[in-house]
């Protein structure tokens, strides 16, 4: 369907909400309070966001009206869901990958399979860009693939509800393997393959704050 662009956000609202399906399905559909916490959540996000409950609300309203999210009744506080599968017509696994885009910014296939792993699990990276390919000749196009950043040996990819990405410059690469270093890639990889545990740790953190929040235990 055509679907307008879409605010920074307006989907990082839709990539909280998918992530906590699976990872907090106890507190999901979310409050506002707990939606909050996770488009301000410090880790695994990029850009880092500071957005108010009225910011939120003006997301949340203009997402409802696109039928991306839907308000749950028969609770004493207003809950949120996401309905973006059906909307762009998308099979579950790409909406697992949409929304890390969304959450994380633009990541090559490697480290899409290890973002989206709490959400779904792929077999291998040949299976994240079987996908990612689907997605980017869809019509509109929902992802492209961004030129490779000169020292980097894998292309990132990037989301298009929020518009056309910025593409790489030749100033931001790093050193590339004809210069002895290590591809900024490669780097990145790593340091996500590290990192994995300890941002694990602080997304359940966070979890458990939003869940502590809404029963009043802070």
């Amino acid at each position: 369907m055509e679907l307008r662009t879409l605010t920074p956000l307006e989907a990082r609202v839709l990539g909280v909400l998918v992530e906590k399906q699976h990872t907090v399905p106890d507190t999901y559909p979310l409050s506002l309070n707990a939606l909050q916490s996770g488009c301000n959540q410090k880790t695994a996000r990029a850009p880092v966001m500071e957005a108010s409950e009225a910011d939120l609300l003006v997301a949340v309203d203009s997402l409802k009206h696109l039928h991306l999210i839907f308000e749950v009744s028969g609770s004493r506080v207003a809950r949120y869901e996401h309905n973006l599968g059906r909307v762009l017509g998308v099979p579950s696994q790409s909406v697992a990958l949409l929304a890390v885009l969304m959450l994380r910014g633009p990541q090559t296939s490697a480290e899409l399979r290890l973002n989206s792993e709490r959400l779904h699990r792929f077999a291998d990276i040949s299976s994240v860009e079987g996908f990612l390919d689907e997605l980017s000749t869809k019509q509109p196009a929902r992802v492209v693939k961004l030129a490779r950043a000169p020292g980097e040996r894998e292309a990132r990819w990037a989301h298009l509800l929020c518009g056309e990405p910025v593409q790489p410059s030749a100033a931001s690469g790093g050193v590339g393997a004809d210069g002895g270093g290590v591809a900024a890639g490669e780097v990145a990889a790593l340091r996500g393959e590290v990192s994995r545990l300890s941002e694990e740790l602080a997304s359940l953190r966070a979890d458990l704050a939003a869940v502590k929040a809404e029963l009043g235990l802070n």
